[in-house]
């Protein structure tokens, strides 16, 4: 009955996304416009996504999830969607049954469950396809704890393994699940009680951390593995390197934010502008006054631990496993974020699904005041969640929303300007772009995006020194080179579009589109073998480029290379059978 009750609460909230969109914020990255995925499940996608650092990190499994998505569904965006929501239910499940098994408690566990399921924080991991890896990874966290249960009750070698196995796929979807070996040890002490008389010992804490090298060390493994990533990625990213100072401070705030947004769950937002990209910084009083609630809290929860010691699992859960994500280590412009909230949250559930009953116990209507309290908490946070997730449902409606929600939100005009000038509205898309650079004129995705705007008005020229302009503050900026060099090329310039395509090529050394275009301009040059040299190159980085077979078979049959054309109409018949037809008709055929 509990499961049918979590099934009906989670598709009520979530139910609305089979008609939702991709957005333009990562989607593309993940999906949409991304050569490796749009295959399908291949082995060479197979082999790309356990050796790449795409999107700045490591996940290989999250990868494989898409590209099987892609092979089943195609790119009709509702599945998508929909299997983030399957995952998100398993999710909610699975907790309910870990739970309930440990402590034999059914209505806590429940509780625990419905939370979970529908609070809006969690909105954002579900209704995002891009944070498949949210979910993907919370399920092998769910499936390792309940893994670890069976070990606790029944040791075996087979079972830790299992144990192991189920971490280290958790790990290759999101390295968050860093902090699950601490995470385990809380749930020794509490609800397992392998603690003994309940006593927290030095000697006692070393075996049990003893059991779990294992898993420390694969997971200081993928800390070293994301250090890696990010480095890498990072290094050429235009902002984000705040100083200590304020990224502690920030996390100060945030961990107290979380709370109140858990509490009071409203402006929520696809983005918050980090205070140290357009605000003047954070005022020391805010700071101080949500360091002495952390701190006051803490004492709280540890003074009455002896008594009620989920509240303690509970606090150090939530402290714990937000760690990783607080900020003192930024990557991105973001003060926080809503999905980071995914599994620490689930803390702060345990404290109020536990806490609260022992509070009313001995009350004569504890269970019908905890029932009501309970469906009123359950009704409101669903009601709330379903209106959140009725925001992600395309580019316009979610980026307008988190302009409503938040202050001088720069990435927001952005994104919103984009979204107007995809649907032709271009007057709006401008404003919106010169709104993001009046809050943050060094952002250069919206000078990038002014160029592109004016590049479709059929105003080169002035495209270009808005693409200069995001080059002057981003210098590793691979597509505004290339917009350059398209820009030269719509002048009648092709030697001086070469040179930024290979100023593109310089800053993305696999950017199969600048390969393209390069062989494109020596095409036009009259420089056929250059244009193949090209071509080959871009197909051999992206082998399924439909444009570039095309644009090869051309030059080929400008040669006289009848063979080869043959063999270029047959590869495109496989890739897209009508480019293939078109192909036919204007250069076989003739």
């Amino acid at each position: 009955m509990v499961v049918i009750v979590l099934i009906i609460l989670v598709l009520a909230v979530y139910g609305q996304v089979g008609s939702h969109s991709f957005n333009n914020y990562d989607d593309d990255i993940y999906v949409t416009r991304n050569p490796q995925v749009l295959k399908g499940l291949t082995w060479e996608g197979v082999s790309w996504a356990f050796t790449t650092f795409h999107a700045v990190n490591w996940h290989p499994i999250t990868w494989l999830s898409h590209m099987a998505d892609v092979s089943i569904f195609g790119l009709e965006a509702g599945w998508h969607h929909r299997i983030n929501v399957l995952f998100h239910l398993l999710n909610t499940i699975i907790l309910f049954f870990v739970f309930f098994r440990m402590t034999g408690a059914l209505w806590q566990s429940a509780f625990l469950a419905a939370l979970f399921g529908v609070h809006p924080l969690h909105v954002e991991s579900v209704a995002w396809v891009a944070e498949r890896k949210d979910v993907l990874s919370t399920f092998f966290w769910m499936m390792t704890l309940g893994a670890y249960v069976r070990y606790v009750q029944s040791p075996g070698l087979m079972k830790y393994m299992g144990i192991l196995f189920l971490y280290a796929l958790g790990l290759m979807c999101k390295p968050m699940l860093v902090t699950l070996p601490f995470v385990l040890l809380l749930l020794d002490y509490w609800p397992l009680r392998r603690f003994d008389s309940g006593c927290i010992s030095i000697k006692k804490i070393y075996q049990l951390g003893l059991e779990k090298v294992p898993l420390f060390v694969l997971s200081l493994t993928s800390c070293v593995i994301t250090y890696l990533a990010q480095a890498k990625g990072l290094a050429l990213f235009p902002y984000g390197n705040f100083p200590i100072d304020l990224r502690a401070s920030n996390a100060v705030l945030s961990y107290v934010a979380y709370l109140g947004k858990m509490i009071w769950p409203v402006s929520l937002s696809v983005f918050y502008p980090h205070p140290g990209t357009v605000f003047t910084g954070i005022p020391a009083w805010q700071v101080l006054m949500s360091l002495l609630l952390l701190v006051g809290l803490s004492f709280l929860v540890f003074w009455q631990g002896g008594r009620r010691p989920y509240l303690v699992v509970g606090w150090l859960w939530y402290l714990g496993t937000l760690f990783p994500v607080i900020g003192l280590v930024q990557a991105g412009a973001q003060a926080l974020a809503d999905r980071y909230s995914y599994v620490p949250l689930i803390g702060v559930f345990v404290m109020i699904a536990w806490g609260v009953p022992s509070v009313l116990e001995g009350w004569r209507f504890r269970r019908p005041t905890l029932m009501l309290m309970g469906g009123a908490m359950l009704f409101a946070l669903s009601a709330v969640a379903w209106n959140q997730t009725g925001y992600w449902k395309n580019n316009l409606t979610l980026f307008t929303h988190a302009l409503n929600a938040t202050e001088k939100n720069w990435l927001a005009w952005n994104n919103v300007g984009n979204e107007y000038r995809r649907i032709g509205q271009i007057e709006r898309a401008i404003f919106c772009f010169q709104e993001a650079l009046r809050i943050k004129p060094d952002y250069p995705m919206a000078w990038y995006n002014l160029g592109v705007t004016y590049s479709e008005l059929g105003q080169p020229q002035r495209a270009i020194k808005f693409y200069l302009e995001a080059l002057r503050i981003w210098p590793a900026y691979a597509v505004a080179w290339l917009n350059i060099g398209e820009s030269y090329a719509n002048l009648g310039d092709h030697r001086e579009a070469i040179k930024n395509y290979q100023e593109a090529l310089r800053a993305k050394p696999d950017f199969a589109e600048a390969l393209f275009n390069i062989g494109l301009a020596y095409s036009n040059l009259g420089q056929p073998q250059q244009a193949i040299t090209y071509y080959r190159e871009a197909l051999r980085i992206w082998p399924d480029f439909a444009s570039a077979w095309y644009n090869l078979g051309e030059v080929y049959a400008l040669l006289g290379q009848k063979r080869d054309v043959t063999e270029v109409y047959l590869r495109l018949r496989r890739i897209n059978p009508k480019v293939a037809d078109t192909f036919f008709q204007k250069v076989v055929r003739p």
